[in-house]
């Protein structure tokens, strides 16, 4: 298995030479992007690699001054973005009502299939970027110092990472290299690849039931029935602080008020990325290797925001929950340890005492769940985090999807 991270570097440029190149640079390949992605656009998306650089590959030296590397790169950065949309609009169908009703008077709705078709213009480059090949168009000097590429030739630049020296042991493999100007401070994002070993369920020594949320952003449940509590209200209470930022700013309309906005926007989701780093580190740190993380698979789940108050909507849908399911796996791959997602279907209606499965068991305001069969009670976060960890149980002794049925369980 291998397991792939990106590490961010500061770059310390030397010159206003060196800051001019870089920046033409930049410029330089976000408009060959641009005219890759017209051409594509034109040409009935076409993706082929090799009819796009017999078509491509001198034009975007010839217009933009280009290396040769930096072309190949500027066509495969368009079709990865052409890749990811079409996937996105595949998994997104337009869903119309036909305008009939079928015998029991009900609307009848049809789905269809949206394609890169359904684009009415090319995408578009906005933010300037130079993607580097290893070795071709950056390479790693002694003391911290990068060689990078430039369409004025090579620039040797200093740079801070704080412990990046682990990477260079001889088991990770450096691949490509994005450049990025955030305000007045430069930056070099590197892809590491590392091989490790495949986990096996035989292997697991601790089965961890993850529930995530807001009043708690995460419940942790193991096989010694202990439970871990990550508290959500102090980060409930930031985001209504950027929330009514944004509700002030809004108001006024200004051009300063909208680079504003910019600002929190961005300030907002380098608070909440930190957020999920801080809580996926303390899990993976607090359980160690050979365990299996258990979450909950959130995907196309809906977060009915008519059940709650409209100043709880915002946060009620706008967690970055999936970010964390992303930075556990990771983290856990690196110590050796797995994380797998279940159904969340059932998981806070059903007691994990006598399997009773009953959605009015739950109450909503007092954060409670009592079963009306047993009695037994508690935390409804903790419920959840309980029933998912069962189902990670199950994963390891063979069950592949493990699930719930409400007609067996009782109801």
């Amino acid at each position: 298995m291998q397991q792939t991270i990106t590490i961010k570097c500061k770059l310390k440029l030397q010159s206003s030479l060196d800051e001019s190149f870089l920046t033409k640079s930049l410029e330089q390949y976000r408009r060959a992007c641009n005219a890759v992605s017209q051409y594509m656009f034109d040409h009935s998306f076409e993706m082929a690699q090799a009819k796009l650089n017999k078509a491509l590959y001198h034009q975007l030296r010839n217009d933009y001054g280009l290396k040769a590397q930096m072309a190949q790169s500027a066509i495969r950065n368009v079709v990865a973005r052409y890749r990811t949309v079409k996937t996105q609009l595949a998994q997104k169908p337009y869903r119309y009502n036909t305008g009939r009703q079928d015998q029991y008077g009900n609307d009848i709705w049809k789905n269809e299939t949206r394609t890169l078709d359904w684009l009415w213009h090319p995408i578009n480059f906005k933010r300037p970027q130079l993607d580097l090949q290893r070795n071709r168009d950056w390479s790693l000097k002694d003391n911290h110092i990068m060689s990078i590429n430039t369409v004025n030739g090579r620039i040797k630049v200093p740079f801070t990472c704080q412990g990046f020296d682990q990477y260079l042991n001889g088991t990770w493999e450096f691949g490509m290299a994005k450049i990025l100007h955030v305000g007045n401070k430069w930056y070099m994002h590197i892809s590491a690849t590392k091989e490790l070993p495949d986990y096996l369920k035989e292997q697991s020594q601790h089965v961890v039931g993850i529930d995530r949320g807001l009043r708690f952003l995460a419940t942790a449940y193991d096989e010694h029935g202990k439970t871990l509590f990550f508290q959500g209200q102090e980060a409930l209470r930031k985001r209504r602080k950027f929330k009514r930022l944004r509700q002030q700013l809004q108001s006024r309309g200004t051009k300063s008020a909208k680079r504003r906005l910019k600002k929190i926007g961005q300030r907002e989701n380098r608070w909440m990325t930190d957020i999920n780093h801080q809580l996926s580190k303390t899990l993976v740190n607090r359980y160690g290797a050979d365990t299996l993380f258990v979450l909950e698979n959130l995907a196309n789940v809906r977060f009915a925001t008519e059940k709650v108050t409209k100043i709880q909507r915002y946060e009620q849908v706008s967690w970055a929950f999936y970010q964390l399911a992303q930075f556990l796996t990771y983290k856990a791959h690196l110590v050796g340890s797995e994380v797998v997602q279940v159904s969340a279907k059932y998981t806070s209606q059903r007691c994990p005492k006598c399997g009773r499965i009953y959605k009015n068991n739950r109450n909503h305001q007092q954060h409670l769940y009592v079963c009306d069969r047993c009695g037994y009670q508690s935390n409804d976060d903790r419920i959840g985090a309980m029933n998912i960890q069962l189902w990670g149980t199950q994963y390891i002794s063979g069950n592949e999807r493990p699930s719930f049925n409400k007609l067996t369980a009782g109801e």
